[in-house]
């Protein structure tokens, strides 16, 4: 039978491409064949018609240049009209026969011609060459008769209406020879789609029978593998495969991978029941047998024979343990010396011995109808700890396999630690024996002792656990009392101590205010009164001066009451004064207050009040107000460019807290104050709420304030039985958002109020504060003068005043103005020392010292060591009069110190000093 030829999957997949590609190319044959000839056709109609037009188009150009040319010059006689006349004399019929030659495939065409050309000539003759005789001998009488008759006009006339149809029939000519291109187009279309479907019903033919044959043959594959794959481990099924391809190959080598899995299933199956059968076993003896019975019947063997290895005065001798089908007569050696036979060979070589080339001398395998000769001899040595402990021998009527003898081997591998344990245990169980009938006797005396002992030994240890036990409780209940006095006086202690100073506070910051308040009223009073000018007596500076003194105390007596109210909060003395509150006229309210400060600052105001806030609500509209005065104040003042957002608006119910609910209220009002401005840093957020800490609290802050503002919202707030929240981000702005209930029923208890407090404040962690409200600062006084002496130490002197506050330039402008000094004015250190390096030299400089970008020591020092003016006098002047602010001055640089409120006559002493100096 012929080798079936080989065809496979690339094969098959490299001829259907390859019969597509050639029928896509006699299908581009084809296309490009008719396309060509497409536009041949299409070229004659484009070079033909047109040549045609455009000779025609150029004779009857000649023949009206001749009739130009004729008219012309018989009504001017001037000779250069005759130019254009014999030029197209000359020319128009050489495009004639150029027009003749191109129609030689149409006769009809070419006889109109020969009528047209007949036309023309009879015009030449009769109209053209005579009237031009005619002009030129001037026979005027002549032509006016023949003008009269005009027979010229005649001929043009029927020469026009020749070329007319002449184009016409070209012109249907054209469209006709388009028409039948275009028919011809659409047939190449069709014939191209048809062609199209042609190559495409081919390919998906090709397609189908490649794919069939190659997907008909894995399905094959497939089904025979899923079968094998549920048949649950049975391996016997194989995979036949019909085509000659890489499929067939796959399938050999899944049948040959099957194979070698079966038979590896089959080695691993039998190695492990042949290693768990003798588990259990005790003695050689059995253990040889069932080992003999397992192997023969995994191997086939028919006979077998199981050697141990026994000492005795010759040596180690191999002995018989057991056999496997073996005859009555016990036919063979019950024992072997190492090296004697083939067993004893084999143990002193260590080696495995396969013999298939039996002799007719060796010993038969009987069955029941008679002795056969065996056809193959497996010898095999056990080891254990490289020593041969044993040796099998089996006989097969069949040679055996590599498979039966690479299972025999790895059975035998583990085996002599099998023979060896039993031999052992044997050993063991002599021993044993021997040694239980001489602790027996020793037993029965002992077991009277121990008995004695053991209830001696409980007793004791029942006795010591107790004692232990009561010795680690007594430590423990001592130290625990110690610790627990211990921290009960630490606590008492650091309670009183806090009792203490927040006493001692309170009671310095209430007396302070109400000391400063007693003067204060004075200043106010005179202030006011000389302000008014009822008696026309003070100039308008004075009239400047006295509205200064009056704002500034103003100023003042508002910080005297915050920290006032500071101290009745934290003491425990501020009245709260319930009653009805219109929340419908707060919008009005915040406009009429803020709209001249969004103005002025260019920034927006708006003002949202949701319609579900009720119109009275109970609360101390006092301390209401004050409340969202200063958050407004605070919004207005860290913003430079955007809006401020007020919204009121009543807490659903949904969003009420626990500790909210457990508030007994009418509703909760949520006020949110909004705006654009700087934002505040994460860390910050707690520490703007204590009193006199703020978010820029350093000297060189850009935003002044003393830290009352918010722990005064935040207290009064607590008092209200409400809280503030905040959200902020750096640069983006800020939210303050009082949460506010209506208190219909009276005051609530505050340890709830604390309570949803913190519960709010760990919710708004997250957010950035803003900082606190404004701060007045402590301006220099106004005071005129009582020295006049030596003016001409002041004289013309030109003295730099660098402060932020402008009540204080002022005020110390007008008194050293009045000395005769020339003054000029920085509001902080940067801008100090860009008028010191740009303007003329100063006599003495007058330095604050807490001022924004660039603080007064930061100042003095750069005067010092950048611009090397070390004689320079600078006197400080500071409203922070602490103990070590003097020394710290005069480091940075000052030549003297002054404290605010100024005493001028001091300051003008000291001044005096410096400059005489």
């Amino acid at each position: 039978m012929e080798k079936k030829m080989r065809f496979g999957i690339k094969s098959k997949i490299i001829i259907g491409y390859l019969i597509v590609i050639i029928c896509l190319f006699i299908a581009f044959i084809v296309l490009n064949s008719q396309i060509s000839s497409l536009q041949k056709e299409r070229n004659f109609i484009i070079d033909h018609d047109i040549e045609v037009h455009d000779l025609t188009n150029r004779i009857e150009k000649h023949l009206l240049d001749m009739e130009t040319g004729q008219r012309g010059y018989i009504i001017t006689g001037e000779a250069s009209y005759l130019e254009p006349y014999n030029s197209a004399a000359s020319s128009w019929e050489k495009d004639y026969n150029a027009l003749y030659q191109l129609l030689n495939n149409n006769p009809n065409q070419q006889e109109k011609l020969e009528k047209i050309k007949g036309s023309i000539q009879d015009w030449i003759e009769a109209a053209g060459e005579p009237t031009i005789a005619l002009k030129k001998e001037n026979n005027t009488k002549e032509l006016q008769q023949f003008f009269e008759k005009d027979p010229g006009r005649q001929y043009m006339d029927d020469i026009r209406s020749q070329f007319t149809s002449f184009r016409n029939v070209e012109k249907k000519s054209t469209e006709t020879r388009a028409t039948e291109l275009d028919e011809k187009n659409q047939k190449i279309k069709i014939g191209l789609y048809g062609l199209l479907f042609f190559v495409t019903l081919i390919s998906l033919v090709i397609a189908v029978v490649l794919s069939n044959s190659i997907v008909n043959t894995i399905k094959e594959v497939t089904q025979t593998i899923k079968r094998i794959t549920a048949s649950k481990g049975e391996l016997k099924g194989r995979i036949k495969v019909r085509s000659n391809d890489e499929i067939k190959d796959l399938g050999l080598a899944t049948n040959a991978l099957l194979k070698n899995i079966e038979e590896r299933n089959w080695l691993q199956t039998n190695l492990a029941h042949a290693v768990t059968m003798y588990q259990g076993i005790a003695s050689v003896d059995k253990l040889a047998e069932k080992f003999l019975f397992t192997i023969s019947e995994m191997t086939g063997a028919s006979f077998g024979a199981f050697y141990v290895r026994e000492e005795n005065d010759k040596g180690n001798l191999f002995v018989k343990q057991a056999a496997f089908a073996d005859q009555k007569s016990e036919a063979g050696r019950a024992s072997f010396l190492i090296g004697e036979g083939l067993i004893g060979q084999a143990a002193l070589e260590k080696r495995t011995f396969v013999i298939n080339d039996i002799p007719d001398t060796y010993q038969l395998i009987a069955s029941g109808l008679g002795d056969v000769k065996p056809k193959s001899i497996f010898i095999v040595p056990v080891l254990f700890e490289d020593e041969v402990i044993a040796v099998i021998e089996l006989a097969s009527l069949h040679e055996f396999t590599a498979l039966e003898q690479e299972l025999t081997s790895q059975v035998i591998e583990t085996f002599g630690l099998t023979i060896n344990g039993v031999i052992r245990r044997m050993e063991i169980a002599r021993l044993l024996k021997e040694s239980q009938a001489m602790t027996e006797e020793l037993q029965a005396q002992s077991e009277e002792l121990q008995t004695q002992s053991e209830e001696l030994q409980m007793q004791s240890e029942e006795l010591r656990m107790i004692n232990e036990q009561l010795e680690e409780r007594t430590k423990d209940a001592e130290e625990k009392s110690f610790e627990l006095e211990a921290a009960k006086e630490d606590l008492e202690e650091k309670a009183h101590q806090l009792e203490l100073n927040s006493q001692y506070k309170s009671e310095f910051l209430a007396n302070m205010s109400h000391e400063l308040r007693t003067p204060l009223n004075s200043i106010l009073i005179l202030s006011e009164m000389l302000e008014e000018n009822a008696a026309k007596t003070l100039s308008e500076d004075e009239e400047e001066y006295a509205r200064i003194i009056h704002s500034s105390g103003k100023d003042l007596l508002a910080l005297i009451n915050d920290i006032l109210d500071l101290s009745k909060v934290e003491s425990g003395k501020l009245d709260v004064l319930l009653a009805e509150m219109n929340m419908s006229e707060l919008p009005d309210q915040i406009e009429r207050n803020f709209s001249h400060v969004a103005e002025q600052k260019k920034v927006q105001l708006k003002i949202n009040k949701a319609q579900d806030v009720p119109d009275i609500i109970h609360t101390d509209e006092k301390r209401f107000q004050q409340i969202v005065k200063n958050l407004l104040s605070n919004a207005f003042k860290f913003t430079e460019s955007g809006s401020v957002t007020v919204s009121i608006q009543r807490v659903a119910d949904h969003r009420l807290t626990t500790a909210m609910r457990t508030i007994d209220t009418d509703c909760w009002l949520e006020i949110a104050v909004a705006d654009t401005g700087i934002g505040i840093p994460k860390e910050k957020h707690q520490l703007i709420f204590e009193a006199f800490q703020q978010a820029d609290g350093a000297t060189v802050r850009k935003y002044g304030g003393t830290g009352l503002g918010l722990s005064i919202c935040s207290e009064f707030a607590k008092l209200l039985g409400g809280w503030i929240s905040l959200s902020s981000e750096v640069g983006k702005g800020s939210t303050f958002t009082l949460y506010l209930p209506s208190l219909s029923n009276g005051l609530i208890d505050y340890e709830k109020v604390n309570f949803a407090y913190e519960e709010v404040a760990v919710s708004v962690e997250e957010a950035e504060p803003e900082a606190e409200i404004t701060e007045i600062d402590h301006p220099v006084q106004p005071v005129e003068p009582s020295l006049q002496n030596d003016e001409n130490v002041f004289q013309d002197k030109r003295v730099l005043i660098v402060d932020d506050d402008q009540r204080n330039i002022f005020a110390l402008k007008t008194a050293l103005a009045k000395q005769g000094m020339t003054i000029m004015t920085a509001h902080n250190g940067i801008e100090c020392l860009e008028m010191m390096k740009n303007s003329e030299p100063f006599d003495l400089i007058l330095m604050d010292i807490m001022m924004p970008q660039m603080d007064g020591y930061e100042a003095m020092q750069k005067i010092r060591g950048e611009l090397k003016l070390v004689d320079l006098p600078i006197i400080a002047l500071t409203a922070k009069a602490m103990k070590n602010d003097r020394e710290k001055c005069l480091e940075a640089g000052a030549s003297d110190y002054i404290s605010k409120p100024l005493d001028l006559n001091q300051l003008f002493s000291v001044m005096r000093v410096w400059l005489v100096n």
